[in-house]
Formats: C-alpha cells, sequence, structure tokens
C-alpha cells in the first residue's frame, strides 16, 4: 500500500475480503485498485491462468467462479466486471448471501469519495444507446481546453479503477457509462450526468426495455444532469423523477436549454445567451454529432469552462475510427464508414446527415425492428447493398417502404469476400453526388470479429473502387 492512501477512509465494506469476480479489463483494474488500498482480494474467473496472472501481479489469491461461492461467507464485498449478468451464479449466490455486488465504477467512486486517495475527483459522466464514445471524447477536449486536468475513462479507454489506482490521476473524470455499469450502482452520485439518447439494446441483459430506461436513467442523480434531445430519453428522465438541470434541442433553445441557432450551438442556461461553437465543422456531421456536441457542452460549462475553450474543442475535434469518417473520396462520391451503427437507433442518426445514400447494412439484428429506420429514410435511398445474417430482414423492409429503391442482396458469407462484393456493388449503384455509407443497423459478430473489422474491410473496398472504374459504369 502506498504511502499517499489514507486506510482509515476506507470505506467500511473494504474492511474484509473482496471478490472480484473476473479477471478482465475491469477486474484488472479492481485488483489493482485493491492492492494499492491494501485490501485482501480473491480473482474469481474460471479461466484460472488469467485469475492466477492477475490475482498474482496484485497479491490475491485466484479461484474458479465454484470455489468463489464457496467464500461468500466470509466476504465483505463482491465487485464484478459490468458485463456479467445478475444470474450468474456466483453472483446470484451473493445476492442471497446477503454480500453487497458492484461494479468497477461504484467501487471506484466510493474509494474516490470515501478520501483514501486524496481530494475527491470531480466526475462527469456520459451515457446513451449511442454516441457515448463521441460525447465523452468531447467532454474531455472542451476540459482539456478550459485549463481543466482531465481525462476521459471508462468505456472509452483505461478502466475507472485503472485510472485511479495511477500515480497521479486526472482531477476530472470524463467517464463512459454503459448500461451494464450503471445496473452495478447503487449509490453512484456523479457531478455531472448526461443522458444522450435510448434506444432498444441488450434487452435480454436488462430483462426488458424498463429495466435497461431504469439503469440508463441512474446517471441523472448527478448534482448537475442533462438529457440528449430524444424523446424516449426525456421519458427515461421523467420516469426516473430526475430534476433535470437543463435541456437540449437540436431547434431554437429556450431558457434553461442549449440549441442550435444561427448556425451556432447556443447556451441559455444562464441570464444572457451564450454562443459557444460553429455548428459547421463539428465531427461527426449532422443531428447525431450535434446533439453529442450539446450534452458535452452542457456538461463542460457546469464546470465554468468557457465558450471559447468549447469552440477551440470543437474546431479541433475528431471522432473516433468508424463513428462516420470518409474514407475515400472519387468521382464525386464519397465513402463514410459509420460501422459503430450496431443497432437502428445508431442508423437512424448516421443516415439523417446525408440527402443521397447508398446503404450498406446487414449482420445481426439481435431481434430489432428496421421498419420504422427504412420508413423514416426512404426518400434518401439511393440504393442498398445487405449482407450478414439478417440481410432478408432488411431487404424485406425495404420492399414494403422503399419499394422503388434498388437493393443488392450479397450472400456470400466469408468476411471479406462479402464485403469486396457489397463496395463493388455500391460503386456501381452510386452516382456523383451521393455518398455510400456503411451504417449497418446491426452487429457484426455474424461475420466479423468486430465493428472496427468490418469498418477497415469497408474501408478497403471503398479505396478499391474508388480506384477503379468510376461509380455507375457498370
Amino acid at each position: 500500500m502506498t504511502d499517499n492512501v489514507a486506510n482509515a477512509a476506507l470505506p467500511k465494506e473494504l474492511s474484509g475480503t473482496v471478490i472480484v469476480a473476473g479477471a478482465g479489463v475491469s477486474g484488472r483494474g479492481m485488483a489493482r485498485l485493491l492492492e494499492r488500498l491494501g485490501v485482501e482480494h480473491v480473482v474469481a474467473d474460471d479461466d484460472l491462468d488469467r485469475a492466477g496472472a492477475l490475482a498474482a501481479e496484485t497479491g490475491g489469491r485466484a479461484v474458479d467462479t465454484e470455489a468463489a461461492r464457496g467464500l461468500l461467507e466470509g466476504a465483505s464485498l463482491v465487485a464484478t466486471s459490468p458485463g456479467w449478468r445478475p444470474d450468474t451464479p456466483l453472483l446470484a449466490a451473493a445476492k442471497a448471501a446477503g454480500v453487497e455486488v458492484v461494479g468497477d465504477v461504484e467501487l471506484g467512486w466510493r474509494v474516490d469519495r470515501s478520501g483514501a486517495l486524496g481530494a475527491p475527483r470531480t466526475w462527469l459522466g456520459i451515457t446513451g444507446t449511442n454516441g457515448k464514445t463521441t460525447a465523452t471524447a468531447m467532454l474531455e477536449a472542451m476540459l482539456i481546453a478550459g485549463g481543466k486536468n482531465a481525462a476521459a475513462v471508462g468505456n472509452i479507454g483505461t478502466a475507472v479503477c485503472d485510472a485511479l489506482a495511477g500515480d497521479e490521476p486526472a482531477e476530472v473524470l470524463a467517464v463512459e457509462l454503459s448500461s451494464f455499469q450503471l445496473h452495478w450502482t447503487s449509490r453512484l452520485r456523479l457531478d455531472g450526468g448526461g443522458l444522450l439518447n435510448l434506444a432498444e439494446d441488450h434487452l435480454d441483459w436488462h430483462g426488458g426495455m424498463a429495466g435497461y430506461a431504469a439503469d440508463k436513467a441512474k446517471i441523472l442523480s448527478a448534482d448537475f444532469s442533462v438529457v440528449g434531445p430524444d424523446r424516449p430519453a426525456l421519458e427515461a428522465a421523467e420516469r426516473a423523477g430526475a430534476a433535470l438541470s437543463a435541456a437540449t434541442t437540436l431547434g431554437e433553445p429556450k431558457p434553461g436549454q442549449l440549441g442550435v441557432a444561427d448556425g451556432a450551438l447556443v447556451d441559455r442556461t444562464g441570464s444572457e445567451p451564450v454562443a459557444l461553437a460553429r455548428v459547421e465543422g463539428i465531427d461527426p456531421p449532422g443531428p447525431a454529432g450535434i446533439a453529442d456536441a450539446l450534452v458535452a457542452a452542457a456538461l463542460a460549462r457546469s464546470q465554468g469552462v468557457a465558450a471559447g475553450a468549447i469552440s477551440a474543442a470543437l474546431a479541433g475535434f475528431h471522432s473516433a475510427a468508424h463513428r462516420g469518417q470518409t474514407v475515400a473520396t472519387a468521382n464525386g462520391v464519397a465513402w463514410i464508414d459509420n460501422s459503430k451503427a450496431t443497432n437502428p437507433h445508431a442508423a437512424d442518426g448516421a443516415l439523417a446527415g446525408h440527402d443521397r445514400v447508398v446503404w450498406l447494412a446487414g449482420g445481426q439484428l439481435k431481434g430489432a425492428a428496421v421498419d420504422d429506420l427504412v420508413r423514416r429514410h426512404a426518400h434518401r435511398l439511393k440504393a442498398a447493398v445487405l449482407l450478414g445474417q439478417d440481410r432478408r430482414v432488411i431487404a424485406e423492409a425495404l420492399e414494403r417502404h422503399a419499394p422503388g429503391v434498388p437493393v443488392v442482396v450479397v450472400d456470400d458469407d466469408e468476411p471479406e469476400a462479402a464485403m469486396a462484393k457489397a463496395t463493388e456493388a455500391a460503386a456501381g449503384l452510386a452516382q456523383p453526388g451521393d455518398v455510400v455509407l456503411l451504417a449497418p443497423a446491426a452487429a457484426s459478430l455474424d461475420m466479423f470479429p468486430g465493428m472496427a473489422r468490418r469498418g477497415e474491410l469497408f474501408a478497403d473496398g471503398a479505396r478499391a473502387s474508388s480506384r477503379g472504374r468510376p461509380p455507375g459504369a457498370g
């Protein structure tokens, strides 16, 4: 235990043995933080090689999850990796035994608030079905531009507990929070919290939409809370009884709101309207990027960040890969990779930013309906190219709601070949002024190791097609 850890200040639930459930990224962060605090811990994972390596690193001991259930009687807390379902036998047994279960964010927040690591940090959290990585990165950029010692942590990169276990943790944490992480919180009260949007996702894990929405809305217990311009998110806030500090709109803001007026982001939460940044140039472009920027700006403003810093941050901001990047341009056609649009809600935002689209879509819909998505954007679709497990489902929706749109279905299930055929088909359909947009509306794991690989293969195909015959020549 390091000298700057105030052991007497530790939360009482860390006075006994803590069982760390899972030896992955979050589990490693929790075990490392517990080691720094001098807290006895056991690493439980059915991959005993991985558990053993982590236990050896952090001075704990390793057991499988069945053996861990036998240790619950002497445990003061179970700290779980957030993706572990509540019905996992170890976690269900802990609940039955009356042993509290928390996730990595709750653990880190309690330790930080206890003063065991010195003066508590400022915690600003962002969640939502889509856009949370982009909005969190925007928030970090705004805070740094405003002179804050800030870092983006959580789902976005460095695990929360890893960040706290470092020698010099940032003074302000911009925390990307998943629904899983929020599920495993109970006392968490952030300094600022933003809920971007809400759509069906992970419903099997949360037991339905009501459970998913309730977990997401936990973020609004913050001292300063804001919701994106999204009706389902606002409804979730109302059901949670959240007293919102600010609201956002894609239109002209009213008092108490941040919105858009005369081509600029405008803050009307104070006594006078304040122009924050030009809308033109926000990355990613379109309504989704603007909504992300509004929520990030609201949280930054709650910490006293000036308008000039927000403008500078957004002017220099570029979203992470596979979130709306233009990967090739040729013959008047732009190729845009939004492989991160892994559900219909995300694809909706991606499509809304363009007027003439050759749409590449398909993958694992996980039961999500696409009829509303197709109906809403039929007018902007020049053509569609479909691949992946649920390609026929999307094709049927297009036939119902956009019968005049040409559709190419790629039946090859080999990843590289399928994407090559898809991009070649898109090149043949696109005309100058069109956008070829990868916005799958579906998960990638039916064909690809992840959404990143799907996006990489799309970019490869886009560049190859752009170097070949002109779009529309076939």
